[in-house]
């Protein structure tokens, strides 16, 4: 249904979703709905339509930052939160369940890999794993820029022990597109080893992404 003929028939997304379905709606309706647009003079969906053209279609919004959706009119902090919320949900709707089992590298970089595929900063993952290496959760630690991003010991180790893991992973992503780890990528899972020896955990391994390419991270032995 076009802008025009919605508006003439009084025709609202919120009553239209309630009565036919979420599949009723456009894209640029859901938008409009989810971000609660409310630009003065403007149609919603128009601003909604607007935005999603503006970044390159869905995949674009769901990997957009909140200071790049604000920059739409209508769309406050709270209205780019709601939208990323959204596609965060639905991503974890489809993610792989978190009972597998991880035994390699390769395993890990798989589990992962659709997570951290759509992070256009490099983001941290801790797998938290039982005592069996089956993955209890995954839990984002830490976000950085573009090209680098800290990796806060006390927070792995406290992401561990909160959902009652027994051994764990680490994963990152690197949007350069080269996967090799740095020297401190290194440092950091040294350091990270010897705590976790300290603590009585098990650190299974850290996994460097970039597209579909890997590489590991051995902990110290």
């Amino acid at each position: 249904m076009s802008i025009r003929s919605r508006m003439l028939a009084g025709d609202q997304p919120c009553e239209r979703l309630l009565r036919l379905g979420v599949g009723a709606l456009s894209d640029a309706e859901l938008v409009a709905l989810v971000a609660g647009i409310e630009a003065e003079g403007r149609d919603d969906v128009a601003v909604g339509h607007e935005l999603i053209v503006e970044v390159g279609g869905l995949r674009g919004l769901s990997t957009a930052f909140p200071e790049e959706l604000t920059r739409s009119p209508g769309i406050g902090p709270a209205g780019a939160a709601r939208l990323l919320a959204a596609f965060e949900l639905a991503a974890r709707a489809t993610a792989a369940p978190t009972n597998r089992v991880v035994d390699s590298a390769a395993a890990i970089a798989e589990l992962v890999s659709p997570v951290l595929a759509r992070e256009r900063r490099e983001k941290v993952l801790v797998l938290v794993a039982d005592a069996a290496n089956r993955v209890l959760r995954l839990v984002p630690v830490a976000t950085g820029g573009v090209d680098s991003s800290p990796l806060p010991v006390r927070e792995v180790l406290q992401a561990v022990l909160r959902y009652d893991g027994r051994a764990f992973a680490l994963a990152h992503n690197h949007p350069s597109g080269d996967p090799t780890p740095s020297v401190q990528d290194r440092e950091a899972t040294e350091a990270v080893g010897r705590a976790a020896d300290a603590v009585g955990l098990r650190f299974l391994d850290h996994v460097v992404l970039a597209g579909s390419s890997w590489r590991s991270v051995r902990p110290a032995a």
